[in-house]
C-alpha cells in the first residue's frame, strides 16, 4: 500500500480562512446581511493572529449549516467562481509545491477541512489535486436541509474522516504525511507516519519540536495584519463589502496559483 499527503486548508493551504470568502459570495448572493460579513472579516482577522478555538468553530459551523438551510444546492454551487476568486490568490506556493511533489512521488493528495465537502472537491479539482474531504450537509430533493450528514471535519472528525478513507482506498498511513497550522489539527497529524507543522500555533509548534516534526514556516502576515486588520474591517463595514479588506491582505507575490 502506498502513502499519501493531507493538506489542512485555512492558514496551512491558503492564507486566512476561507469562510470569509464563502460568507462574501453569500453577501452578493443575498444570502447573508452586510453586518455578518463584518463580523466574519474580524473574525478572520483573529483567526489570522490567533489561530482558530473550538468555540468559534463550532459557532461558524452552526452560522453556516442554518444560512444555507432551505437553499438549493444548484445555488451554492454557482457562487463556486466567486468563492474561488477569493481563495486562489492566497494560496501558498510553497505548500501547493509540495503537494505536487508528493504526487509526483506517486502519493495521493488530499485537502482536509471543516470547510463544506463541495469546496474541498472543487478545489481540489481546481489545483489539480486527488481530492477533498469537508463537513458535509443533508440535502433532500435539491435543498440543504441545515442539518449535517456525517462528522464533523474538525479536531478528531478529521483523523475518523482520514481512517476512513485510508480503509476505503487502501492508503498506508504509516508512510503518509498531514500538514497544518493549528493544534486543533493533532489528532490528524497523529494518524499518519509524517506529520508537518506549517507556519504553527504555538501550541502545536511546541509539539512539533517537542517530537521533531518538520517545520515549514514562511508566513510573514501576521505582522502586517495587526494594523491592516484594523483598516480593512474599517474598509469593510464603511461599504468595501469585503473586498477592499481581502484586497489588503493579500501578498505582494502572485501566482496561481500563487496559492496553495
Amino acid at each position: 500500500m502506498a502513502g499519501a499527503a493531507f493538506f489542512d486548508l485555512d492558514k496551512t493551504l491558503m492564507e486566512g480562512s476561507s469562510a470569509l470568502h464563502f460568507g462574501r459570495a453569500a453577501y452578493r448572493a443575498g444570502m447573508v446581511s452586510r453586518r455578518q460579513l463584518a463580523r466574519d472579516a474580524w473574525a478572520n482577522v483573529k483567526f489570522r493572529l490567533n489561530g482558530s478555538t473550538d468555540q468559534g468553530t463550532d459557532e461558524l459551523r452552526e452560522r453556516i449549516l442554518s444560512s444555507i438551510a432551505g437553499q438549493r444546492v444548484v445555488d451554492l454551487s454557482r457562487m463556486g467562481p466567486d468563492v474561488l476568486s477569493g481563495i486562489l490568490p492566497l494560496i501558498y506556493r510553497e505548500v501547493l509545491e509540495e503537494a505536487y511533489a508528493h504526487q509526483d512521488a506517486g502519493r495521493r493528495v488530499f485537502i482536509v477541512t471543516a470547510a463544506s465537502q463541495e469546496l474541498a472537491e472543487v478545489l481540489a479539482q481546481v489545483l489539480v489535486l486527488d481530492g477533498g474531504i469537508g463537513m458535509r450537509s443533508e440535502v433532500r430533493d435539491g435543498v440543504y436541509t441545515g442539518k449535517p450528514a456525517g462528522p464533523f471535519t474538525y479536531r478528531e472528525g478529521k483523523a475518523v474522516a482520514i481512517r476512513e478513507l485510508a480503509t476505503r482506498e487502501g492508503i498506508d498511513l504509516s508512510e503518509s504525511y498531514a500538514y497544518s497550522d493549528s493544534e486543533s489539527d493533532l489528532p490528524m497529524m497523529r494518524t499518519v507516519g509524517h506529520p508537518v507543522a506549517v507556519n504553527p500555533d504555538r501550541a502545536l509548534e511546541r509539539v512539533a519540536r517537542e517530537e521533531g516534526w518538520r517545520i515549514m514556516r514562511f508566513d510573514k502576515l501576521g505582522r502586517r495584519l495587526k494594523w491592516l486588520g484594523v483598516v480593512g474591517g474599517v474598509a469593510l463595514i464603511g461599504g468595501g463589502g469585503g473586498y477592499a479588506a481581502a484586497r489588503a491582505r493579500r501578498p505582494s507575490r502572485r501566482g496561481i496559483l500563487s496559492r496553495r
